[in-house]
């Protein structure tokens, strides 16, 4: 059995957090994820206040266990879903798109572990500073949003950097990379694109197929021209606005392009406007699978692994 001082820490069975995707991760993906021993996250990016309320209250009648949510701090509306989350006394709050210190004492007031995602060392310091409780490091093989650094670079050092548990994410899908993350320094792994394909998880069938047929090659960065870099499955969208990135198209323009991709994949499967987001760990995702099934996977195979290490070393 694979215990670190994450579980402790979340009151999980197993450490390993569900990715923060918004318009994706909802109630019912955050409880099955919880219900198999990890901890599910549930996007605030998904809709308004009332809606993230409506959703909190689903998520606790469906599990009796701990889960979480996914803060990006550039929000309009983010003091008033701080307050709410402090209200519901939710497990844990995973930020990102902004520092956190503002609301972290009254989190903290609530007893909620708040874990940033950063993409850097420096940033990782920033957030120690600030009173995080652990630190979600984030390489650039990841769907989303992401950064330029690795994640085999990106881990040991924010590990060298901070005194805090360190959780690994960005290009983790099996047992394989979960002992790598150990190896590596962290505590624990966040998972976000093999979650896509659960039973729970409400994507759009077109996504869930693109996803499951895709290749090692099958994901483009877009979005550096604008300062944030998005990683998404190929496609007449993604391709298109790659070409639009080296054209003359103003930067306005060049925004309004993306305006409701994600919805036209997530919900309409919308194969020539959508933009599927997933990390370059699309290639091993090849079914679908309960939640506590593909976590099980992973910590079965890891446990293999780490067992058998040994016979490399002579």
């Amino acid at each position: 059995m694979i215990y670190t001082p994450i579980c402790e820490m979340l009151g999980i069975e197993y450490p390993i957090l569900q990715g923060g995707m918004a318009h994706i991760s909802d109630a019912r993906l955050a409880a099955a994820v919880s219900n198999g021993g990890g901890l599910g996250i549930i996007s605030a990016a998904n809709g308004n206040v009332q809606w993230l309320e409506e959703q909190l209250d689903l998520a606790a009648s469906l599990t009796d266990k701990p889960f979480g949510v996914n803060i990006m701090l550039m929000g309009d509306n983010i003091g008033q879903i701080a307050e709410l989350l402090a209200k519901k006394r939710v497990a844990a709050v995973t930020t990102g798109a902004g520092n956190p210190d503002r609301y972290i004492p009254l989190w903290k007031e609530a007893g909620i572990k708040v874990i940033p995602v950063v993409a850097s060392s420096a940033l990782a310091k920033l957030m120690v500073r600030a009173g995080a409780d652990a630190i979600i490091a984030e390489g650039g093989e990841s769907g989303g949003h992401v950064g330029d650094m690795t994640t085999m670079a990106l881990i040991p050092q924010v590990c060298d950097a901070v005194d805090i548990p360190v959780i690994a994410a960005g290009g983790i899908a099996d047992g394989r990379g979960l002992a790598a993350a150990f190896m590596l320094g962290a505590q624990g792994i966040q998972v976000g694109t093999r979650f896509l394909a659960a039973f729970e998880c409400n994507i759009s069938p077109v996504y869930k197929e693109k996803l499951i047929k895709a290749s090692d090659g099958a994901t483009i960065v877009t979005g550096k021209r604008l300062g944030h870099p998005v990683r998404s499955l190929k496609s007449p969208f993604s391709r298109g606005y790659a070409k639009a990135e080296y054209s003359d198209i103003s930067d306005e323009e060049l925004e309004m392009m993306a305006v409701g991709s994600l919805r036209a994949a997530v919900v309409d499967g919308d194969e020539k406007k959508g933009c599927f987001l997933a990390g370059q760990i699309s290639g091993m995702v090849n079914k679908e699978q309960s939640a506590a099934e593909i976590i099980t996977d992973i910590f079965l195979e890891a446990e293999n692994i780490l067992n058998g290490a040994g016979k490399w070393v002579k």
